[in-house]
């Protein structure tokens, strides 16, 4: 349900909220056919999310009971495709927006890829389907130029950071969206949004944020720690 303290001032769900449903329903999608967080970290593993896209027509209201579809779309050795489609509870047909993901399995003592396959003999190979629609386009390579505007800067601090001790995949998307002033959102409606996770951040790291605009209503955004080692790259569309 789009509860009301996770809706902005319009009164419809904060995107930042609809990313953690997504990442929830991944958790537990895979949990219930073995190759879940719960199940990877006794092998000293887990997943990483590399890519996410959103893309919605528009967000649930307050109050509003959602479902949220997903599936693996396709399965490499270090990657896995990830896709979503958020629907009305009560009317079906009534179709949200869509979401795309790249995830990828790492060990956790070395950081290092691991190879998905080998998951108890490729047990992820079983519960593929890349033939159900996912309309919206993949994320692509986030280009910005040497003329990125230094905006601001971010401590991350116990809030940030996630299970894997890592700072939270969220927390960049809100990061990110705060860069736009609450008058901004009054004239201007949140059409996609693209996150590339490019190296993992800690809790401590000081974060600089770098905006581009390059389209009329899109925007891109770089987010460095302490001004040098790139962690994220972001598009948003309004």
């Amino acid at each position: 349900m789009a509860e009301p303290f996770h809706c902005d001032f319009s009164g419809r769900l904060f995107m930042g909220h609809l990313g953690n449903h997504m990442l929830n329903a991944a958790d537990f999608h895979s949990t219930d056919r073995g190759f879940g967080m719960k199940y990877l970290n006794t092998l000293h593993k887990t997943w990483v999310l590399s890519r996410l896209a959103i893309e919605v027509s528009e967000m649930p209201p307050m109050y509003t009971r959602f479902n949220v579809e997903t599936w693996v779309e396709s399965a490499m050795r270090y990657f896995t495709n990830r896709n979503f489609r958020v629907v009305d509870s009560d009317t079906p047909d009534k179709v949200y927006g869509y979401g795309r993901s790249i995830w990828a399995m790492i060990d956790t003592e070395t950081r290092q890829p691991t190879d998905i396959l080998a998951i108890n003999d490729g047990a992820i190979n079983e519960w593929i389907d890349a033939a159900y629609p996912c309309p919206i386009e993949r994320g692509g390579r986030v280009k910005m130029s040497a003329n990125a505007e230094f905006v601001r800067s971010i401590d991350t601090l116990y809030n940030d950071i996630d299970i894997n001790g890592h700072i939270n995949s969220v927390k960049y998307i809100e990061h990110v969206l705060d860069l736009w002033p609450l008058s901004w959102y009054k004239d201007h409606r949140l059409k996609r949004f693209e996150i590339a996770y490019v190296a993992e951040g800690h809790q401590g790291d000081r974060l600089s944020l770098y905006r581009e605009q390059t389209a009329d209503n899109e925007f891109c955004v770089r987010i460095c720690r302490d001004e040098e080692t790139e962690l994220v790259r972001s598009k948003v569309t309004f």
